[in-house]
């Protein structure tokens, strides 16, 4: 199947991951998808692709020559921060230049001047939405991109070591790879494919955590409420306003890590806060952490104990020190990069991926670039000649490592 139309097909599944959920996949359309995958798997020849209990697809491209066994990981979920159902996705001629209309009935236009980096891919035929959905390049990208290498490796007849696909549910809620069989998977190092621009390889990621807090309020008639009312939708926004009002994504880049209110609800008698909570330095993302526990106490001495509950669960760890000691393997990813044709550039992750928890788990992950932008929004994109060229380091990647 070709690169395009194998991931147009992709993105026509929905498959938004859901938070809420304790199933795993947290949704069905996962599981629909991943039985899809398997299909075109064993179309291609992986005879022994397979999806587990969990909504976990594996299988196997055959070594025909010495080698390592290489791992390739991407994710089958989007994320729930846009629509995901849908999706209306179209290649475009190559740009030009200028807006590109998305949906001409709502005016919705993907405009240079609200991202510059449209520019950037003058030249090349770009995948776009109708401008109401994400488009689900994240990381639906990654598996077309692992896919197609894999249908390639299997035709060339090239010699190569063992290459291990594994395709992931819920990676967008921080719950990918609680599920991940390591050890069945058996791969020496791998790769997630689920980075950005083209030429992107990361080894650096936030430290993460996830906080809820809950307000318990008290309620009476507001025409008796002077002494007695504690309006916990007020407490809550007294608790956001302790936190530094510019660390916070719109106001952070690079290594700044910050604090980022993702969900807020509730009424005089309780109200809830949810944030991720995100740095890079494992010193200041734990006092980050300790400072929820601070604020909490702040208001309960203000208002009375247990007036506010903080929970701070941590999800994942900066991945670098376990990727320093086999730096041979992004050393490998740059040189695949610089044979085709592509600058590497190593940049921190301002997220995290499966690969930080693996790697953590024992199986060395660094991440490679899909070649999208704009993830998570409406305004998402992918141009295909960058996906062509992730297709194209992908098989130098395991081309070289055969000796």
């Amino acid at each position: 199947m070709e690169l395009t139309e194998r991931f147009l097909k992709l993105v026509s599944y929905p498959t938004t991951s859901d938070e809420g959920s304790e199933t795993c996949p947290s949704t069905p359309g996962q599981l629909v998808l991943a039985r899809a995958i398997v299909e075109d798997m064993r179309a291609m020849g992986i005879a022994d692709a397979h999806v587990d209990d969990h909504g976990y697809v594996y299988g196997t491209v055959p070594a025909t020559g010495e080698g390592p066994t290489i791992g390739l990981i991407a994710h089958m979920d989007t994320a729930p921060d846009a629509k995901g159902e849908g999706i209306c996705a179209r290649m475009t001629e190559p740009y030009e230049g200028g807006d590109i209309v998305l949906n001409e009935a709502l005016g919705i236009r993907l405009s240079p001047r609200d991202y510059p980096v449209l520019l950037h891919h003058t030249g090349k035929r770009l995948i776009v939405t109708d401008g109401t959905t994400l488009l689900g390049a994240d990381d639906k990208a990654g598996v077309a991109e692992i896919l197609t290498c894999a249908e390639r490796l299997l035709r060339s007849g090239k010699p190569h070591g063992a290459v291990r696909i594994g395709f992931t549910p819920d990676e967008e809620i921080g719950r990918g790879a609680d599920r991940f069989d390591v050890a069945g998977f058996g791969a020496d190092y791998a790769y997630t494919v689920d980075g950005g621009a083209l030429g992107e390889i990361e080894y650096e990621n936030f430290n993460a955590a996830a906080a809820e807090v809950v307000c318990h309020g008290r309620s009476i008639h507001p025409g008796s409420a002077r002494g007695k009312m504690i309006n916990a939708a007020h407490l809550a926004m007294e608790f956001h306003r302790l936190l530094p009002e510019l660390e916070v994504p719109a106001a952070t880049d690079g290594y700044e890590g910050f604090y980022h209110l993702t969900d807020i609800s509730g009424h005089v008698e309780e109200a809830r806060l949810r944030y991720i909570i995100r740095d890079h330095d494992a010193e200041t993302f734990a006092r980050r952490c300790r400072f929820f526990q601070k604020a909490a106490d702040f208001l309960n001495e203000k208002y009375g104990s247990g007036t506010v509950e903080a929970t701070v669960t941590e999800s994942y760890r900066n991945m670098k020190e376990k990727i320093l000691p086999h730096m041979h393997i992004v050393t490998a990813a740059k040189a695949a990069m610089e044979a085709c044709g592509v600058t590497p550039r190593e940049v921190p992750i301002r997220g995290g991926t499966d690969g930080a928890r693996l790697s953590y788990e024992g199986l060395p992950c660094p991440n490679l670039c899909t070649g999208g932008e704009n993830f998570h929004g409406r305004f998402e994109f992918i141009p295909v000649e960058d996906m062509e060229k992730v297709v194209d380091i992908l098989e130098r990647i395991v081309l070289d490592a055969c000796p």
